[in-house]
């Protein structure tokens, strides 16, 4: 038998190995025109015209979404206190209508619980018929740092004064009532 002989000589370099240069390598690829590398460059051009656009549109989608959340803030803000100034003035104004036209129990039943404590229903009629009655009234606009509301009157015999309306939020239905005029 005979012994083998050298292998043949590879056509293409041979990249150098763990072994060193004449070890198991792997062999380069042929170089000449219409070489393709193993994978394509990242494209170069516009890309940062692309970053800044990118940035651009998600700063403007920040922009809207705060924007929004801000304007829909003020605007539960403006009209919670459109809400209450209307609570006030409508509570504030059915308590006159009601002394005008002498229905001196509904008056009452606009009080607040610690009033109708400290008077009863025959008291407080014996109260308000006895002072000045009130011919005419126009009620101003809730005070919300101190709940109270103003509210011109004509008396009887055309004097004119203001009182203040203080107002209280009831613990079991939440509306307003009259808790004291001055």
């Amino acid at each position: 038998m005979t012994a083998p002989g050298p292998a043949a000589p590879s056509p293409y370099p041979v990249l150098p190995g763990p072994d060193g240069p004449e070890g198991q390598g792997v062999p380069a690829p042929p170089a000449g025109p219409g070489v393709a590398p193993p994978f394509a460059a990242p494209p170069t051009e516009g890309r940062s015209v692309r970053m800044w656009l990118g940035l651009g549109a998600g700063g403007l989608a920040l922009l809207l979404c705060c924007g929004g959340g801000t304007a829909t803030l003020v605007g539960l803000a403006v009209s919670g206190t459109e809400a209450l100034d209307e609570q006030g003035r409508s509570v504030t104004g059915d308590y006159y209508r009601a002394l005008v036209d002498d229905r001196y129990a509904e008056a009452y039943d606009l009080l607040c619980r610690d009033l109708k404590q400290r008077e009863s229903r025959p008291e407080f009629e014996r109260r308000v018929t006895a002072e000045p009655a009130i011919t005419a009234y126009r009620v101003g606009s809730l005070d919300l740092n101190d709940l109270t509301v103003p509210v011109d009157v004509t008396l009887d015999g055309g004097g004119r004064e203001t009182q203040q309306v203080t107002l209280a939020q009831s613990t079991t239905t939440g509306q307003f009532e009259v808790c004291g005029v001055s």
